[in-house]
């Protein structure tokens, strides 16, 4: 994302428009879940992914809080606006956020104006600058489920920090990272692996969903190692909600 847009952002110019993307059921394509992802259009009507800003490691962590908090603001009044009850909403939330004192404050006024039972909330872990010291995490991820949501690690199959997060968290979800999925038809490995995952996540009643599914060959050899629900590009593209106009205040970063 160039530069002159993170500044616009800062800045609280534009319009904050979360995405939504589909997580479907294989066996019979059902419809599970939304992931609710974070997108700025500019000045210009141009819409622009925001998620690889928050994952550049060169982002300054008090950008990255005011940026986050913003965007689960902004994903919050858009569940609270369209959200209901006959599928799970993931929301992204990086680590980081979560020590936050505005993150905590803000978390109840928001799940107030939700119009359905906050066990539909699912926050999703992500993989980025985040709190490296696990049971603090954990400890997060029990304050999190204590409220009634409940927890999901993404990026599973990323690094081995990924299977200790799945180990010490036990999250209601785990989503295997498209390192797992990418080729997948053509790599045994990567099958029995993902084969091997599911039927974990079977047994520990844990959900277990593939996301980045590019292509027909992946979707099916991801069905063939069992893997209930998916997610990816052939299932289903991000979609704009209405746009929700920027929130200046720099406090909620706490």
């Amino acid at each position: 994302m160039p530069k002159g847009i993170l500044e616009s952002m800062l800045r609280g110019e534009g319009v904050l428009e979360p995405h939504v993307q589909p997580m479907y059921r294989l066996n019979d394509n059902r419809l599970m879940a939304k992931e609710y992802l974070a997108w700025h259009r500019d000045a210009e009507g141009v819409a622009h992914p925001v998620g690889p800003i928050l994952q550049d490691p060169s982002l300054r962590l008090e950008d990255r809080l005011i940026l986050d908090l913003r965007f689960l603001e902004s994903t919050f009044q858009t569940l609270a606006r369209t959200g209901d009850d006959s599928y799970l909403h993931f929301v992204n939330l990086e680590p980081v956020s979560l020590e936050a004192p505005g993150f905590w404050d803000c978390l109840p006024r928001w799940m107030e104006d939700l119009p359905f039972d906050p066990g539909c909330v699912v926050m999703e872990f992500t993989e980025s600058q985040g709190v490296h010291d696990l049971e603090v995490l954990q400890g997060y991820a029990n304050r999190l489920r204590d409220l009634g949501l409940r927890v999901a690690v993404d990026d599973l199959g990323a690094g081995v920090a990924s299977l200790t997060h799945m180990a010490r968290l036990a999250p209601d979800f785990i989503k295997a990272d498209r390192s797992l999925v990418e080729q997948v038809h053509r790599r045994p490995y990567q099958a029995a692996l993902l084969n091997a995952l599911s039927h974990f996540a079977q047994r520990m009643r844990i959900g277990f969903i593939a996301e980045g599914i590019e292509t027909l060959e992946e979707l099916q050899a991801v069905m063939d190692a069992d893997v209930p629900w998916g997610q990816g590009y052939i299932l289903g593209q991000p979609w704009p909600t209405r746009p929700r106009p920027i929130i200046g205040d720099r406090s909620l970063s706490g």
